[in-house]
């Protein structure tokens, strides 16, 4: 057995999350049988390593195909026969055989070509061609044996050239023989209207039949009527002849040239294996890619322990469907990890619960299958050594009984093989019995697979399952978002709070009468209706209050950026400010000293006695001099001063920590309340969660709280 194959995946879980619609839309992008093949029979794996690789060479050969690189194009077939047979001693390949290993060698040198002088850029498909090399030794051999159109060409070799030129020459004269013989019956009104026609590749004369014995010839054969009776001229028998063992020498040729390049072919078997398999895990990349970017699908980040984040993430398939109808497909975002593994989704139908379901298995099964997903590159994904579903989406009024007992089997082999790494996806959770007590064995699976570490995502309208996920430290609950008032699905996902029914609620806007419904709601237990309606009101106030939230974190954030813009400029105006000061002061002195020295030099008296003037000069040096230094001293104890109010000033500041703050840190504006996750960090700028609001904040504006 494969160790990288999944413990637990089988065509029930294909079936149930659409893979096997994927796996035929990804072979309809294969160009050969073999990625044809590998397509159609595709599995998720569980080797790390293994799908990194997969999802990598993806990943990088949709980036050339984004950015517009002139990758080579995948022209060539094929080349297990051809491989055989060069294995197979004295064989000798046929002209089509020899134009497949010239074309897969011409495209092998371009992609090593392309792929040599891009190492950095795509290691990981360099490492699909380390065994290959760029070279002509097929190439040249076989070029200079066949012409453009795949033929072996009169230039093969002497012998071929020589053959061909007599063959001309041959033909020209039987050509000339047999249209003078065909002149001088017709002359003769012996021919009939057709004048002549082909017999087993044979030229022949149609002689009208009551002339036959008066041509000579060899009779080839007659019309269906027996009207015409086809004869080859006579004189042209012996030239014919002599063509036939032309041609039986020219075939003798050609067999000899392509035994030598097959012997060629043979020495470079090693270099024709490469390339086949080069070439088709080449076809086998370039497929999936081609789906990646019919999907705009990307490579997530890649974690090292089971756990999902899918941030704006799509159904491939739905997001398809809706598009051919001019629709709008809603993505989600969930995540299941080890401080909230399982996912308990409720609310009423129509609303998306399923779809985000399927959503969830269904990326996961292609990413560990090797495809790229179409969700936001910044989502992280663990992988699964099992994942398992029970998506209910057959049952009838029929088949009641045995749907249920289907789900019950499924769920004794959940209990059976589910474990820590397992992935578990439960649609309609617990449905297909009384409704009492089937919910009470269903809370009982429940706990069973929590205690055993599973992950999954579950759609209920139990509330015995919501009120258990509520109480599990390691299970959430969440709803499908409907619109209170008009009750129309919103189509977004809520994590932490259960989801109303809106039974009767459905039931008012469909026309049912009050009376109907009130007698309805008579019959409950009045707990089950409060719960419900409680529920209900819930949402519409948890809606209301996020777009207070919102409003009022945006706010912050905003005042928060004001507030730093406003000390920027401050602080940039006075540093501004003492710049311009200390420009002025000293402009002011250099214009004393200016006046000064423009009176020593209108004092200064060439040729006599200057020695006051000089004495006077020299104290004002000194002077000058001593005044400098006290500037530069007065500077220095400023800067001094200025240091110690910095320090005395930052021991006053609150420690705001914002060195420890990392992916995954609790933090608040540092002069707002609100607390939020930091989801990722770029540079000195994170991206913060408040709520359901996303911001992007300066590292220094945040403080840091666990």
């Amino acid at each position: 057995m494969n160790k990288d194959v999944m413990l637990h995946f089988d065509e029930q879980v294909a079936s149930d999350l659409e893979f096997d619609r994927i796996r035929i839309l990804l072979a309809a992008k294969t160009l050969q049988p073999t990625a044809e093949s590998r397509a159609l029979a595709l599995t998720p794996i569980k080797n790390r390593r293994s799908i990194v690789k997969t999802l990598s060479e993806t990943e990088e050969l949709r980036r050339i195909k984004v950015e517009g690189e002139p990758f080579p194009a995948l022209e060539f077939e094929e080349m297990q026969n051809e491989i055989r047979l060069i294995e197979i001693r004295d064989s000798v390949l046929d002209e089509a055989s020899f134009t497949k290993i010239s074309r897969a060698s011409h495209t092998v040198n371009q992609i090593v070509k392309f792929l040599q002088n891009n190492r950095a850029e795509y290691p990981r498909l360099n490492d699909i061609q380390k065994d290959l090399v760029y070279t002509k030794d097929l190439i040249d051999p076989i070029a200079k044996v066949f012409d453009a159109k795949g033929q072996i060409s009169d230039n093969a070799s002497p012998t071929l050239s020589d053959i061909r030129e007599k063959m001309t020459g041959l033909r020209r004269k039987i050509s000339r023989n047999f249209n003078s013989v065909m002149k001088d019956l017709q002359s003769k009104d012996m021919l009939a209207d057709i004048r002549e026609g082909f017999v087993n590749n044979r030229r022949a004369l149609a002689v009208e039949s009551t002339y036959k014995r008066r041509v000579n010839g060899n009779v080839l054969g007659s019309s269906t009527a027996g009207t015409i009776t086809f004869i080859e001229p006579g004189v042209i028998i012996p030239l014919n002849h002599e063509l036939e063992i032309l041609r039986d020498d020219e075939r003798k040729e050609k067999r000899r040239i392509l035994k030598e390049l097959t012997r060629i072919a043979r020495r470079n078997l090693p270099l024709i294996r490469n390339y086949h398999t080069a070439l088709i895990e080449f076809d086998w990349i370039q497929a999936r890619t081609r789906l990646s970017l019919d999907f705009n699908a990307c490579m997530p980040k890649i974690t090292k322990h089971p756990g999902i984040h899918l941030i704006e993430s799509y159904h491939p398939l739905l997001v398809q469907t809706h598009q051919s109808m001019g629709k709008e497909t809603h993505p989600q975002t969930i995540q299941l990890s080890k401080h909230g593994r399982i996912v308990v989704i409720s609310g009423p139908n129509a609303g998306g619960k399923s779809i985000t379901l399927k959503t969830v298995g269904l990326l996961q099964v292609m990413l560990q299958s090797g495809l790229l997903i179409p969700v936001d590159p910044k989502s992280e994904v663990g992988f699964f050594d099992s994942i398992l579903t029970d998506i209910g989406d057959n049952q009838s009024i029929e088949n009641q009984l045995s749907t249920y007992s289907y789900r019950l089997g499924r769920m004794r082999h959940f209990l059976k093989v589910s474990d820590a790494k397992s992935l578990l996806l439960l649609d309609e959770f617990g449905t297909g019995s009384d409704p009492e007590l089937g919910g009470a064995l269903a809370e009982v699976f429940f706990e069973e697979l929590y205690e055993r570490g599973v992950f999954g995502v579950i759609t209920t309208h139990y509330a015995n399952i919501k009120s258990r996920a509520a109480e599990l430290k390691q299970a959430i609950n969440a709803s499908m978002l409907f619109n209170r008032e008009t009750l129309a699905p919103l189509f977004k996902l809520e994590i932490g709070n259960p989801g109303s029914s809106f039974t009767f609620e459905v039931a008012e806007t469909n026309g049912i009468s009050p009376a109907l419904i009130a007698r309805a709601k008579s019959k409950l237990d009045i707990r089950k209706v409060e719960l419900d309606a409680l529920i209900g009101d819930l949402q519409k106030g948890k809606a209301n209050l996020a777009k207070l939230t919102n409003r009022q974190l945006r706010a912050e954030v905003d005042a928060e950026k004001t507030a730093m813009e406003a000390r920027k400029i401050k602080s940039q105006f006075s540093e501004k400010s003492v710049a311009l000061n200390e420009a002025t002061e000293a402009f002011n002195i250099a214009i004393t000293r200016g006046k000064k020295l423009s009176q020593f030099i209108d004092r200064f008296k060439p040729g006599k006695n200057n020695t006051a003037l000089l004495e006077e000069i020299n104290k004002f040096l000194a002077v000058e001099n001593s005044r400098k230094e006290e500037a530069a001293q007065r500077k220095a104890r400023s800067a001094v001063r200025a240091k110690n109010a910095s320090i005395q000033s930052s021991k006053r500041r609150p420690n705001h920590r914002s060195d420890e703050i990392k992916k995954g840190s609790t933090v608040k504006l540092r002069n707002g309340k609100e607390r939020g996750e930091v989801i990722s960090i770029q540079g000195k700028t994170a991206t913060v969660m408040f709520g359901a609001f996303k911001t992007r904040v300066g590292i220094n504006k945040l403080t840091f709280l666990k």
